[in-house]
């Protein structure tokens, strides 16, 4: 059973997922995600987080932001891992309930996995590469896991809000 209300989880599905899809569609395009996507996302928690969460959890999330943060830098230092998509965790980390994390790391490393499948699937038919030529993580020997991370935030927030 998942920790978050369902109402509460229709709302950050609703004001988030358009920056979801712009993190994604950015990670994609140009292997970045910009700290002002990063910092929106963090801004519409310290907005409606108060109205969604009960206080624990509320401040709760901010540690979870933190300790998150820490974790993605440590990525990027030591195992390659793009600092954008460790701020992005971070901001994301706040929505979460730690009792969630249970779920949400496993829905994570299947995106992760699918992602890294497909992506690496579309870029070998030529008919796709046209149609996005500009699309940097087409070359990069890096993986835009920002579209897994983006991904999965929508699907655990769609999956609490419509009880799938």
């Amino acid at each position: 059973m998942l920790n978050l209300d369902a109402t509460a989880a229709l709302w950050i599905l609703i004001v988030t997922t358009p920056l979801s899809f712009l993190a994604a569609f950015n990670d994609l395009a140009r292997m970045k995600l910009p700290n002002a996507l990063v910092m929106a996302l963090v801004a519409i928690y310290v907005v409606i987080g108060p109205f969604l969460f009960d206080w624990p959890t509320y401040f709760w999330g901010f540690a979870h932001g933190i300790v998150m943060y820490l974790f993605g830098m440590f990525a990027y230092a030591f195992m390659g891992v793009g600092a954008g998509d460790g701020k992005y965790a971070a901001a994301m980390a706040m929505f979460i309930p730690a009792h969630d994390a249970r779920f949400v790391v496993p829905l994570f490393c299947a995106y992760l996995i699918g992602a890294f499948v497909t992506h690496r699937l579309f870029r070998a038919i030529p008919a796709v590469r046209n149609a996005t030529q500009t699309w940097v993580s087409w070359g990069h020997k890096k993986f835009p896991a920002g579209l897994a991370l983006a991904g999965a935030f929508t699907t655990y927030f769609g999956i609490v809000a419509f009880g799938w």
